[in-house]
Protein backbone atom coordinates (compact mmCIF):
# COMPACT_ATOMS: atom_id res chain seq x y z
CA UNK A 1 0.00 0.00 0.00
CA UNK A 2 1.63 3.42 -1.04
CA UNK A 3 0.39 6.24 1.99
CA UNK A 4 1.26 9.84 2.10
CA UNK A 5 1.58 11.18 5.96
CA UNK A 6 1.16 15.02 5.65
CA UNK A 7 2.74 16.03 9.20
CA UNK A 8 6.08 14.69 11.18
CA UNK A 9 5.25 15.38 14.47
CA UNK A 10 4.36 12.57 17.25
CA UNK A 11 0.70 11.61 15.54
CA UNK A 12 2.90 11.23 12.00
CA UNK A 13 5.82 10.09 13.10
CA UNK A 14 3.98 6.88 15.06
CA UNK A 15 1.70 6.62 12.10
CA UNK A 16 4.83 6.66 9.30
CA UNK A 17 6.20 4.03 11.82
CA UNK A 18 3.46 1.58 12.20
CA UNK A 19 2.83 1.56 8.25
CA UNK A 20 6.65 1.53 7.34
CA UNK A 21 7.84 -1.40 9.36
CA UNK A 22 4.97 -3.19 7.65
CA UNK A 23 6.34 -2.84 4.92
CA UNK A 24 4.53 -0.56 3.33
CA UNK A 25 5.40 2.54 1.09
CA UNK A 26 5.41 5.58 3.15
CA UNK A 27 6.10 9.09 2.32
CA UNK A 28 6.07 11.67 4.94
CA UNK A 29 5.79 15.35 4.22
CA UNK A 30 6.18 18.53 6.82
CA UNK A 31 7.85 21.47 6.25
CA UNK A 32 9.67 21.24 9.34
CA UNK A 33 13.41 20.71 8.63
CA UNK A 34 14.17 19.47 12.51
CA UNK A 35 10.74 17.16 12.45
CA UNK A 36 12.05 15.43 8.71
CA UNK A 37 15.66 14.84 9.97
CA UNK A 38 14.64 12.78 12.58
CA UNK A 39 12.37 10.70 10.54
CA UNK A 40 14.92 10.18 8.39
CA UNK A 41 16.94 8.95 11.13
CA UNK A 42 14.67 6.77 12.58
CA UNK A 43 12.27 5.51 9.77
CA UNK A 44 12.82 3.68 6.11
CA UNK A 45 10.30 6.30 4.43
CA UNK A 46 10.49 8.83 1.80
CA UNK A 47 11.04 12.48 3.28
CA UNK A 48 9.67 15.50 1.36
CA UNK A 49 10.41 18.35 2.46
CA UNK A 50 7.36 21.11 1.95
CA UNK A 51 3.93 22.18 2.97
CA UNK A 52 1.36 19.65 2.48
CA UNK A 53 -1.39 21.65 0.94
CA UNK A 54 0.51 22.74 -1.73
CA UNK A 55 0.18 21.04 -5.25
CA UNK A 56 3.54 20.97 -6.15
CA UNK A 57 4.62 19.40 -3.05
CA UNK A 58 2.02 16.31 -3.32
CA UNK A 59 2.94 15.78 -6.98
CA UNK A 60 6.41 15.35 -5.87
CA UNK A 61 5.20 12.79 -2.85
CA UNK A 62 3.50 10.93 -5.28
CA UNK A 63 -0.45 11.64 -4.92
CA UNK A 64 -1.13 10.48 -8.18
CA UNK A 65 -0.71 6.73 -7.37
CA UNK A 66 -1.13 6.76 -3.68
CA UNK A 67 -3.79 4.95 -1.83
CA UNK A 68 -4.53 6.76 1.25
CA UNK A 69 -3.58 10.45 2.05
CA UNK A 70 -3.68 11.04 6.13
CA UNK A 71 -3.37 15.05 7.18
CA UNK A 72 -2.33 15.18 11.05
CA UNK A 73 -0.24 18.66 11.14
CA UNK A 74 -0.84 20.94 14.07
CA UNK A 75 -2.81 22.89 11.70
CA UNK A 76 -6.36 21.66 10.77
CA UNK A 77 -6.64 24.24 8.16
CA UNK A 78 -3.47 22.57 6.22
CA UNK A 79 -5.21 19.03 7.27
CA UNK A 80 -8.01 20.79 5.34
CA UNK A 81 -6.14 22.00 2.30
CA UNK A 82 -3.85 18.63 1.88
CA UNK A 83 -7.18 16.36 1.24
CA UNK A 84 -9.18 18.97 -0.75
CA UNK A 85 -6.08 19.05 -2.99
CA UNK A 86 -5.56 15.60 -2.72
CA UNK A 87 -9.10 14.80 -4.52
CA UNK A 88 -9.71 17.55 -6.33
CA UNK A 89 -6.42 17.27 -8.53
CA UNK A 90 -5.27 13.76 -8.49
CA UNK A 91 -8.85 12.26 -7.83
CA UNK A 92 -7.23 8.67 -6.45
CA UNK A 93 -6.45 8.72 -2.37
CA UNK A 94 -8.48 7.84 0.25
CA UNK A 95 -8.29 10.90 2.63
CA UNK A 96 -8.06 10.89 6.25
CA UNK A 97 -7.49 14.29 8.49
CA UNK A 98 -7.23 15.35 12.37
CA UNK A 99 -9.20 18.06 12.92
CA UNK A 100 -9.21 18.88 16.45
CA UNK A 101 -11.23 22.29 16.23
CA UNK A 102 -14.67 20.84 17.11
CA UNK A 103 -16.65 24.02 15.50
CA UNK A 104 -15.76 22.30 12.07
CA UNK A 105 -17.21 19.37 12.79
CA UNK A 106 -20.83 20.60 14.66
CA UNK A 107 -24.11 18.66 13.20
CA UNK A 108 -25.41 21.90 11.68
CA UNK A 109 -22.29 22.07 9.69
CA UNK A 110 -22.17 18.71 8.53
CA UNK A 111 -22.75 19.22 4.79
CA UNK A 112 -18.74 20.84 4.65
CA UNK A 113 -17.02 17.27 4.16
CA UNK A 114 -18.50 15.68 1.24
CA UNK A 115 -16.97 15.37 -2.48
CA UNK A 116 -19.34 18.99 -3.26
CA UNK A 117 -17.38 20.62 -0.09
CA UNK A 118 -14.05 19.46 1.22
CA UNK A 119 -13.95 15.79 0.27
CA UNK A 120 -12.29 13.82 3.59
CA UNK A 121 -13.12 10.71 3.94
CA UNK A 122 -12.59 10.20 7.08
CA UNK A 123 -12.56 13.10 10.00
CA UNK A 124 -10.31 11.88 13.60
CA UNK A 125 -11.76 14.19 16.53
CA UNK A 126 -8.34 13.05 18.81
CA UNK A 127 -9.99 15.34 21.67
CA UNK A 128 -13.25 13.03 22.09
CA UNK A 129 -11.62 9.81 21.34
CA UNK A 130 -9.51 10.46 24.58
CA UNK A 131 -11.81 11.77 26.52
CA UNK A 132 -13.94 8.33 25.78
CA UNK A 133 -10.49 6.46 26.72
CA UNK A 134 -10.29 8.55 29.75
CA UNK A 135 -13.76 8.02 31.01
CA UNK A 136 -13.40 4.06 30.40
CA UNK A 137 -10.34 3.43 32.37
CA UNK A 138 -12.43 6.07 35.35
CA UNK A 139 -15.06 3.67 35.55
CA UNK A 140 -12.54 0.52 35.67
CA UNK A 141 -10.40 0.64 38.85
CA UNK A 142 -7.63 -1.33 38.38
CA UNK A 143 -7.19 -1.62 34.90
CA UNK A 144 -4.16 0.70 33.48
CA UNK A 145 -5.76 0.16 29.49
CA UNK A 146 -8.93 -0.67 28.43
CA UNK A 147 -11.06 -0.75 24.95
CA UNK A 148 -14.50 -1.97 24.07
CA UNK A 149 -15.02 -3.90 21.14
CA UNK A 150 -18.08 -6.20 19.58
CA UNK A 151 -20.20 -3.46 20.20
CA UNK A 152 -19.70 -3.23 24.02
CA UNK A 153 -20.02 -7.14 24.59
CA UNK A 154 -16.01 -7.19 25.04
CA UNK A 155 -13.35 -5.33 26.43
CA UNK A 156 -9.97 -5.88 26.60
CA UNK A 157 -8.21 -4.55 29.63
CA UNK A 158 -4.85 -4.54 30.77
CA UNK A 159 -4.08 -5.30 34.55
CA UNK A 160 -0.79 -5.39 36.73
CA UNK A 161 0.26 -8.49 38.13
CA UNK A 162 0.81 -7.89 41.49
CA UNK A 163 1.98 -10.42 45.15
CA UNK A 164 -2.11 -10.73 45.87
CA UNK A 165 -3.02 -11.83 42.43
CA UNK A 166 -5.00 -15.14 43.65
CA UNK A 167 -3.59 -16.96 40.34
CA UNK A 168 0.19 -16.28 40.49
CA UNK A 169 2.32 -19.58 39.03
CA UNK A 170 -1.02 -20.63 37.43
CA UNK A 171 -0.61 -22.20 33.64
CA UNK A 172 -3.19 -20.31 31.70
CA UNK A 173 -4.24 -23.84 29.83
CA UNK A 174 -5.54 -24.06 33.41
CA UNK A 175 -7.29 -21.24 34.67
CA UNK A 176 -10.44 -22.36 31.99
CA UNK A 177 -10.73 -25.60 34.34
CA UNK A 178 -10.79 -23.05 37.67
CA UNK A 179 -12.96 -20.82 36.60
CA UNK A 180 -15.46 -22.53 34.08
CA UNK A 181 -17.72 -20.30 33.34
CA UNK A 182 -15.44 -17.08 33.14
CA UNK A 183 -15.36 -15.18 29.52
CA UNK A 184 -11.92 -14.36 30.19
CA UNK A 185 -8.74 -15.26 27.86
CA UNK A 186 -5.54 -13.74 28.44
CA UNK A 187 -3.53 -12.64 24.89
CA UNK A 188 -1.03 -11.09 25.97
CA UNK A 189 2.03 -10.48 28.28
CA UNK A 190 4.21 -7.50 29.09
CA UNK A 191 7.36 -8.99 30.94
CA UNK A 192 11.12 -7.02 31.69
CA UNK A 193 9.37 -4.64 29.24
CA UNK A 194 8.78 -7.49 26.31
CA UNK A 195 5.11 -7.82 25.10
CA UNK A 196 4.62 -10.98 23.82
CA UNK A 197 1.79 -13.71 22.88
CA UNK A 198 1.79 -16.35 25.63
CA UNK A 199 2.04 -20.02 25.58
CA UNK A 200 -0.84 -21.42 26.85
CA UNK A 201 1.32 -23.65 29.68
CA UNK A 202 2.90 -19.78 30.32
CA UNK A 203 2.26 -18.37 33.74
CA UNK A 204 1.39 -15.07 35.36
CA UNK A 205 4.12 -13.70 37.42
CA UNK A 206 4.79 -11.24 40.12
CA UNK A 207 5.04 -7.97 37.79
CA UNK A 208 3.82 -8.84 35.12
CA UNK A 209 0.85 -7.37 33.16
CA UNK A 210 -1.44 -9.15 31.88
CA UNK A 211 -3.85 -8.24 28.45
CA UNK A 212 -7.04 -9.72 28.34
CA UNK A 213 -10.04 -10.19 26.44
CA UNK A 214 -13.36 -10.75 28.42
CA UNK A 215 -17.37 -10.27 28.15
CA UNK A 216 -18.29 -7.20 29.15
CA UNK A 217 -20.40 -8.75 31.49
CA UNK A 218 -17.75 -10.71 33.19
CA UNK A 219 -15.40 -7.85 33.57
CA UNK A 220 -15.20 -6.51 37.38
CA UNK A 221 -15.42 -10.80 38.22
CA UNK A 222 -11.91 -11.19 35.53
CA UNK A 223 -10.36 -8.25 37.56
CA UNK A 224 -11.04 -9.36 40.83
CA UNK A 225 -9.64 -12.77 39.70
CA UNK A 226 -6.33 -11.18 38.87
CA UNK A 227 -6.05 -9.16 42.15
CA UNK A 228 -8.22 -6.06 41.32
CA UNK A 229 -10.45 -5.06 43.69
CA UNK A 230 -10.35 -1.42 43.37
CA UNK A 231 -14.20 0.58 44.30
CA UNK A 232 -14.82 2.90 41.40
CA UNK A 233 -14.07 6.80 42.04
CA UNK A 234 -16.89 8.72 42.94
CA UNK A 235 -15.00 11.79 44.45
CA UNK A 236 -12.51 13.42 41.31
CA UNK A 237 -10.39 16.31 41.40
CA UNK A 238 -9.12 17.12 37.96
CA UNK A 239 -6.56 19.31 37.05
CA UNK A 240 -7.04 21.18 33.45
CA UNK A 241 -9.68 22.46 31.42
CA UNK A 242 -9.00 22.26 28.14
CA UNK A 243 -10.64 20.37 25.18
CA UNK A 244 -9.72 16.61 27.01
CA UNK A 245 -10.49 17.86 29.94
CA UNK A 246 -13.31 19.98 29.13
CA UNK A 247 -15.33 16.77 27.49
CA UNK A 248 -14.29 15.01 30.56
CA UNK A 249 -15.70 17.35 32.78
CA UNK A 250 -18.83 17.69 31.03
CA UNK A 251 -19.79 14.06 31.00
CA UNK A 252 -19.25 14.01 34.42
CA UNK A 253 -21.30 17.03 35.47
CA UNK A 254 -24.32 15.18 33.39
CA UNK A 255 -23.72 12.61 36.12
CA UNK A 256 -23.77 14.66 39.24
CA UNK A 257 -25.48 11.92 41.55
CA UNK A 258 -22.94 9.41 40.42
CA UNK A 259 -19.32 11.95 40.71
CA UNK A 260 -18.55 15.13 43.13
CA UNK A 261 -16.20 17.12 40.55
CA UNK A 262 -13.73 19.71 41.41
CA UNK A 263 -11.49 21.02 38.28
CA UNK A 264 -8.58 23.17 38.83
CA UNK A 265 -7.57 25.58 35.40
CA UNK A 266 -4.59 28.26 35.60
CA UNK A 267 -5.97 30.33 32.31
CA UNK A 268 -8.51 32.73 34.30
CA UNK A 269 -10.47 32.95 31.02
CA UNK A 270 -10.69 29.62 29.96
CA UNK A 271 -11.97 28.84 33.96
CA UNK A 272 -14.79 31.31 33.21
CA UNK A 273 -15.56 29.56 30.34
CA UNK A 274 -15.85 26.41 31.60
CA UNK A 275 -17.70 27.46 34.77
CA UNK A 276 -19.96 28.58 33.03
CA UNK A 277 -20.91 25.66 30.75
CA UNK A 278 -21.22 23.22 33.85
CA UNK A 279 -24.09 22.76 36.29
CA UNK A 280 -22.81 21.47 39.37
CA UNK A 281 -18.98 21.12 39.25
CA UNK A 282 -16.77 23.09 41.16
CA UNK A 283 -14.17 25.08 39.18
CA UNK A 284 -11.15 26.66 40.36
CA UNK A 285 -8.72 29.21 38.72
CA UNK A 286 -5.02 28.25 39.40
CA UNK A 287 -2.51 25.93 39.31
CA UNK A 288 -2.75 22.21 39.76
CA UNK A 289 0.74 22.33 41.61
CA UNK A 290 -0.42 24.39 44.19
CA UNK A 291 -0.71 22.21 47.38
CA UNK A 292 -3.24 25.30 48.86
CA UNK A 293 -5.27 24.66 45.62
CA UNK A 294 -5.64 21.30 45.93
CA UNK A 295 -6.45 20.83 49.23
CA UNK A 296 -9.00 23.49 48.34
CA UNK A 297 -10.53 21.03 45.47
CA UNK A 298 -11.01 18.29 48.03
CA UNK A 299 -7.45 16.31 47.01
CA UNK A 300 -7.21 14.76 50.40
CA UNK A 301 -10.85 13.25 50.65
CA UNK A 302 -10.94 12.46 46.32
CA UNK A 303 -10.65 8.99 45.52
CA UNK A 304 -9.28 10.00 41.76
CA UNK A 305 -7.03 12.72 40.83
CA UNK A 306 -7.23 13.03 36.42
CA UNK A 307 -4.12 15.22 35.22
CA UNK A 308 -5.14 16.70 31.54
CA UNK A 309 -3.31 19.46 31.17
CA UNK A 310 -1.30 19.57 27.71
CA UNK A 311 2.21 19.80 29.69
CA UNK A 312 3.31 16.25 30.27
CA UNK A 313 5.37 17.43 33.33
CA UNK A 314 3.16 19.36 35.03
CA UNK A 315 0.29 15.99 35.16
CA UNK A 316 2.98 13.84 36.33
CA UNK A 317 3.77 16.11 39.42
CA UNK A 318 0.39 17.01 40.00
CA UNK A 319 -0.29 13.35 40.34
CA UNK A 320 2.56 12.92 42.92
CA UNK A 321 1.31 16.32 44.86
CA UNK A 322 -2.51 14.50 44.36
CA UNK A 323 -1.20 11.12 45.76
CA UNK A 324 1.10 12.21 49.01
CA UNK A 325 -1.52 14.66 50.05
CA UNK A 326 -3.71 11.01 50.53
CA UNK A 327 -5.60 10.98 47.14
CA UNK A 328 -6.23 7.46 46.26
CA UNK A 329 -5.67 6.88 42.69
CA UNK A 330 -4.12 9.46 39.86
CA UNK A 331 -4.80 8.96 36.02
CA UNK A 332 -2.44 11.36 33.60
CA UNK A 333 -2.32 12.23 29.87
CA UNK A 334 1.33 11.19 28.82
CA UNK A 335 1.77 12.14 24.81
CA UNK A 336 5.90 11.36 25.54
CA UNK A 337 6.95 8.08 25.92
CA UNK A 338 10.20 8.34 27.60
CA UNK A 339 8.29 9.75 30.27
CA UNK A 340 5.41 6.56 30.02
CA UNK A 341 7.69 3.95 31.92
CA UNK A 342 8.08 6.61 34.96
CA UNK A 343 4.43 6.40 35.77
CA UNK A 344 4.09 3.02 37.53
CA UNK A 345 7.50 4.27 39.38
CA UNK A 346 5.58 7.47 41.30
CA UNK A 347 2.57 5.27 41.79
CA UNK A 348 -0.12 6.22 39.13
CA UNK A 349 -2.19 3.34 38.79
CA UNK A 350 -3.27 4.74 34.76
CA UNK A 351 -1.42 7.05 31.96
CA UNK A 352 -2.81 7.54 28.89
CA UNK A 353 -1.50 8.33 25.86
CA UNK A 354 -3.30 10.77 23.30
CA UNK A 355 -1.06 10.09 20.22
CA UNK A 356 -1.32 6.33 20.90
CA UNK A 357 -5.14 6.90 20.58
CA UNK A 358 -5.01 8.65 17.71
CA UNK A 359 -2.84 6.68 16.11
CA UNK A 360 -5.32 4.13 16.81
CA UNK A 361 -7.83 6.24 15.32
CA UNK A 362 -6.17 6.34 11.98
CA UNK A 363 -5.00 2.83 11.60
CA UNK A 364 -8.62 1.53 11.86
CA UNK A 365 -8.91 2.84 8.64
CA UNK A 366 -5.62 1.78 6.92
CA UNK A 367 -5.48 -1.61 7.53
CA UNK A 368 -6.36 -3.98 4.96
CA UNK A 369 -9.81 -6.08 5.43
CA UNK A 370 -12.14 -5.30 6.80
CA UNK A 371 -11.31 -3.73 10.32
CA UNK A 372 -13.79 -2.22 12.35
CA UNK A 373 -11.47 -1.41 15.52
CA UNK A 374 -7.91 -0.82 16.75
CA UNK A 375 -6.20 -0.34 19.86
CA UNK A 376 -2.70 0.36 19.74
CA UNK A 377 -0.88 -0.69 23.56
CA UNK A 378 0.76 2.19 24.52
CA UNK A 379 4.19 1.74 23.65
CA UNK A 380 2.31 0.34 19.67
CA UNK A 381 4.24 -3.00 20.91
CA UNK A 382 1.17 -4.89 19.63
CA UNK A 383 -2.69 -3.95 19.05
CA UNK A 384 -6.08 -5.31 19.75
CA UNK A 385 -7.98 -5.69 16.34
CA UNK A 386 -11.24 -6.18 15.95
CA UNK A 387 -12.07 -7.46 12.01
CA UNK A 388 -15.08 -8.93 10.43
CA UNK A 389 -13.89 -12.21 8.44
CA UNK A 390 -14.28 -11.65 4.57
CA UNK A 391 -15.72 -14.38 2.45
CA UNK A 392 -12.71 -16.15 0.64
CA UNK A 393 -10.23 -15.24 3.45
CA UNK A 394 -7.53 -17.92 4.30
CA UNK A 395 -8.66 -17.88 7.90
CA UNK A 396 -12.60 -18.55 6.88
CA UNK A 397 -13.69 -22.21 7.60
CA UNK A 398 -10.83 -23.08 9.68
CA UNK A 399 -10.68 -24.20 12.99
CA UNK A 400 -8.72 -22.47 15.64
CA UNK A 401 -6.56 -25.68 16.40
CA UNK A 402 -5.77 -26.27 12.34
CA UNK A 403 -4.47 -22.41 12.03
CA UNK A 404 -0.77 -21.68 12.73
CA UNK A 405 -1.26 -18.38 14.48
CA UNK A 406 2.82 -18.55 16.34
CA UNK A 407 3.83 -16.57 18.95
CA UNK A 408 2.51 -12.82 16.71
CA UNK A 409 -1.16 -13.54 18.02
CA UNK A 410 -4.06 -14.40 19.69
CA UNK A 411 -7.84 -14.77 19.10
CA UNK A 412 -9.58 -13.13 22.04
CA UNK A 413 -13.20 -13.42 21.15
CA UNK A 414 -15.37 -14.57 18.39
CA UNK A 415 -18.81 -12.25 17.85
CA UNK A 416 -21.24 -13.97 15.37
CA UNK A 417 -25.11 -12.83 15.06
CA UNK A 418 -24.77 -11.33 18.37
CA UNK A 419 -23.42 -13.56 20.45
CA UNK A 420 -19.93 -13.33 22.08
CA UNK A 421 -17.68 -16.81 22.02
CA UNK A 422 -14.92 -16.99 23.63
CA UNK A 423 -12.35 -18.87 21.37
CA UNK A 424 -11.56 -23.01 22.17
CA UNK A 425 -9.54 -25.49 19.62
CA UNK A 426 -12.49 -26.86 17.91
CA UNK A 427 -14.09 -22.74 17.34
CA UNK A 428 -14.40 -22.40 13.77
CA UNK A 429 -14.66 -19.23 12.19
CA UNK A 430 -17.18 -18.56 9.25
CA UNK A 431 -17.74 -15.61 6.99
CA UNK A 432 -19.33 -12.47 8.51
CA UNK A 433 -17.85 -13.71 11.81
CA UNK A 434 -16.20 -10.68 14.16
CA UNK A 435 -12.97 -11.42 15.43
CA UNK A 436 -11.20 -9.60 18.29
CA UNK A 437 -7.46 -10.90 18.33
CA UNK A 438 -4.42 -9.57 20.05
CA UNK A 439 -1.70 -9.22 16.83
CA UNK A 440 1.89 -7.80 18.16
CA UNK A 441 3.94 -5.28 15.34
CA UNK A 442 5.79 -8.15 14.03
CA UNK A 443 2.42 -10.28 13.52
CA UNK A 444 0.27 -7.23 11.53
CA UNK A 445 1.31 -8.21 8.16
CA UNK A 446 0.51 -12.19 8.46
CA UNK A 447 -2.52 -11.12 10.18
CA UNK A 448 -3.76 -8.67 7.09
CA UNK A 449 -3.31 -11.79 4.96
CA UNK A 450 -5.29 -14.52 7.12
CA UNK A 451 -8.44 -11.95 7.16
CA UNK A 452 -8.38 -10.34 3.59
CA UNK A 453 -10.26 -12.14 0.66
CA UNK A 454 -7.32 -13.16 -1.89
CA UNK A 455 -9.67 -11.26 -4.58
CA UNK A 456 -9.63 -8.07 -2.80
CA UNK A 457 -6.06 -8.14 -1.42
Amino acid sequence: MKVIVCGAGQVGFGIARHLAGEGNDVTVVDREASLMQRITDTLDVRPILGHGGHPEVLEQAGAADADVLIAVTASDEVNMIACQTARTLFKKPKTIARVRDRNYVKSKWRGLFNEDGIPIDVIISPEVEVANAVMRRSALPGAFDSCSFAGGSAEMIGVAIGEDCPVIDTPLNQLTGLFPDLQAIVVGLRRNNKVYVPDFDDTIQVGDEAFLVTASSDTERTLKIFGHEEREARRIVMVGGGNIGYQVAKELDTQAGRYSLSLIEANPERARTVAEKLNRSIVLQGSGLSPELLAEAGIRQADLVLALTNDDQVNILTNMLALQEGCQRGLCLINDNSFQNLAGDFGMEVSINPRAITVSSVLRHVRLGNVLQVHALSDESAEMIEAEIQEGAPIAGSKLRDLDLGNAMRVGTVYRKGKLTMPRGGTELKPGDRVVMFVTAEGIEQFESLLTSKEKK
